[in-house]
């Protein structure tokens, strides 16, 4: 199992409108690739030196391969509707092996 972490901080001032496009077209577009099992936002409690707003978003892939394809596939064009916030978000994404799960 694979988990694909995308970690996000927001400017205030757009934050509203970004949690509602995270939750109502972005992430249900990812899980519309096929590519991955489920989605789980939490939002960080630490708070960051630079202000915003900090989100985790970690998507289920039952492979590699399987994140390769999405890489390959869908990515690209997931990523360029995420424009419209590019001045207000700084993010980062990691990519996690499960190694035991209790």
């Amino acid at each position: 199992m694979i988990i694909y972490n995308v970690t996000i901080n927001v400017s205030e001032e757009v934050h509203d409108e970004w949690l509602t496009w995270m939750k109502q077209e972005h992430i249900p577009q990812m899980l519309d690739t096929g590519k991955f099992l489920n989605a789980m936002m939490t939002k960080v409690l630490v708070q960051e030196p630079m202000g915003g707003v900090t989100y985790s978003v970690q998507y289920k892939a039952e492979s590699k391969a399987m994140l390769e394809r999405y890489y390959q596939e869908d990515a690209e064009n997931l990523r360029a509707q995420s424009q419209r916030f590019k001045d207000k978000t700084v993010f980062f994404r990691t990519e996690l092996e499960v190694v035991s799960e209790q």
